[in-house]
């Protein structure tokens, strides 16, 4: 970190990042944990943000933070519980998972603190994405376009399942 107000920023952006994602995981309300998840992944493209990495702060905002979590709305709004209050109910294997992750994460900053951590001498380019635009529409605009035609294909049959589901009055 350069400055005290990095240093600042980064407590403040890693403060909400943990603090929203304790929130996904503990909130019994779906809708709620996936709004939470958004916070999620807006501090995370922060945390890209001041590691000068914009075009992946972007990506993070658009497909993450926009995507995917409108299209896990839309899903919980399709089905239509009838209790949204209680869709996320709490499940007796955090007291088995608490002491795991728990050891994991002590294993895990003993080895990051022990770990001898290599600098590169080079800067940060200062056009990232003007970089990335011609490699990503140009050598992999296929694929590209391969994957935004695949996400359209499964919001649609998801759609078509959720209209059957309900024109049988099937509703589990």
């Amino acid at each position: 970190m350069e400055n005290i107000y990095s240093l600042i920023a980064f407590v403040l952006l890693s403060g909400v990042v943990l603090g929203s994602a304790l929130l996904v995981v503990t909130l019994k309300n779906l809708v709620h944990s996936v709004l939470w998840l958004i916070v999620t992944f807006i501090g995370t493209a922060g945390v890209f943000l001041m590691l000068e990495a914009d075009f992946v702060a972007a990506v993070q905002v658009l497909v993450y933070a926009g995507a995917v979590c409108i299209m896990v709305v839309f899903g919980v709004m399709l089905v239509q519980r009838n209790e949204m209050g209680n869709s996320n109910p709490f499940n007796y294997r955090f007291r088995i998972a608490a002491p795991v992750v728990g050891v994991l994460f002590i294993i895990i900053g003993l080895l990051t603190a022990k770990a001898q951590w290599v600098t590169s001498g080079a800067g940060v380019p200062e056009k990232t994405v003007q970089a990335l635009a011609p490699i990503l529409l140009g050598d992999f605009m296929i694929p590209f376009e391969v994957a935004a035609i695949l996400l359209t294909v499964a919001l649609t049959g998801a759609l078509v399942l959720v209209k059957e589901v309900r024109a049988h009055g099937d509703r589990s």
